[in-house]
């Protein structure tokens, strides 16, 4: 059975995102309001800048409604920003700044710098044969893991890919490579659900 995969489209690299669900067969479309919500099975959630994010759910009447969702269990993959916005805690978010605490995981905004510190490096990810080349922008850092939560990757001695039920967090940009084996992965959550 096809499952439709909505994508986050307030802001960030919400279009690549659904380059890479187009290129693996899935059917994407934009989510921009509840009504565009409604109409999907999963979310991916992408990069960009997490209080804006966070600002534009709800000025648009979309947290609330993701929220509902995502406690009646709908897959999301949040990458960065996205990360952030599905944490259970963000150490150093802005006072205003919501988060759907969908992962048992705490983070730091931009832990690994400025734009300038952006980096790529190959990553071992469970599962997956060969190193993924990850792209980091102005990522954030996993800083508390909870027990439940199942860490797929690491960089250096930090979680940046973890899985938590029908929750996936990405610290990196796995839409900015050629390399479609990570959102394959959140395709094969969906058939688990």
């Amino acid at each position: 059975m096809s499952r439709r995969v909505g994508v986050l489209a307030l802001q960030g690299a919400f279009e690549a995102h659904q380059h890479v669900l187009r290129g693996l067969g899935a059917e994407s479309t934009q989510v921009r309001t509840p009504s565009d919500l409604e109409l999907v099975d999963a979310l991916v959630m992408p990069g960009g800048e997490s209080t804006t994010m966070s600002h534009l759910l709800q000025t648009c009447g979309l947290f609330d409604a993701i929220d509902s969702r995502l406690q009646q269990g709908m897959p999301v993959f949040g990458t960065c920003a996205g990360m952030i916005l599905l944490a259970k805690g963000v150490l150093d978010g802005r006072s205003d700044q919501r988060s759907f605490s969908a992962i048992d995981i705490d983070v730091r905004r931009n832990a690994y710098g400025r734009q300038i510190d952006s980096f790529e490096t190959d990553i071992a990810v469970d599962g997956l044969a060969e190193d993924f080349h990850a792209v980091f922008i102005r990522a954030p850092q996993i800083s508390r893991i909870g027990s439940e939560v199942e860490v797929l990757a690491r960089h250096k001695e930090s979680a940046v890919l973890a899985r938590q039920g029908s929750v996936m967090v990405a610290s990196f940009h796995p839409e900015l490579t050629n390399d479609a084996r990570i959102h394959s992965m959140f395709i094969g959550l969906l058939q688990e659900v």
